[in-house]
């Protein structure tokens, strides 16, 4: 086993945890009276994420070099990801769920940016495959994820407006 496909193969163990704290986030959210928004678009961040799973998978076989810059920027993201998910406690999900009593979070990186999860996001699908040297990769699922983004940013802006 190459250590490019045991780095993947870390990331999706990563975010089937995740999914599970999001799944439980939701339920609980929704029990309280919260609505979800947006849910058609949510099964396209799905396919993408898990085709960029595989594909990083499938070019992991290949045991590409590992190139340091973007694989820290990279590890770097992953911190970033456990702050926005600590700021948000149990606010945190991977859907756009809204509770209309709820305040908005400000603190963490949310002090900063408004988005920071889609930043981390955005920058992570593009480092790692930069990090095995695939920038083909890291071009077709960065403008992949910037489209998506740039509808679900539409979306959430227009239900947190309402709170703001």
């Amino acid at each position: 086993m190459t250590l490019a496909l045991l780095i993947v193969l870390a990331v999706a163990a990563q975010r089937l945890g995740e999914l599970f704290l999001a799944n439980r986030n939701t339920k609980a959210l929704l029990a309280r009276g919260a609505v979800e928004i947006g849910a058609k678009h949510y099964p396209l961040f799905v396919i993408l994420h898990a085709a960029w799973l595989i594909a990083l998978a499938w070019y992991a076989l290949k045991d590409p070099a590992l190139v340091w810059i973007p694989f820290v920027v990279f590890l770097a993201m992953q911190a970033a990801r456990v702050w926005v998910i600590a700021s948000l406690g149990p606010y945190w999900t991977t859907r756009i769920i809204t509770l209309p009593d709820a305040p908005l979070v400000r603190k963490g990186p949310y002090r900063f940016v408004r988005h920071p999860n889609y930043i981390v996001a955005f920058v992570e699908i593009i480092t790692l495959p930069l990090a095995f040297g695939w920038w083909e990769g890291a071009l077709v699922f960065g403008v992949l994820k910037a489209a998506l983004l740039a509808y679900r940013i539409k979306v959430e802006d227009g239900v947190l407006s309402e709170r703001s």
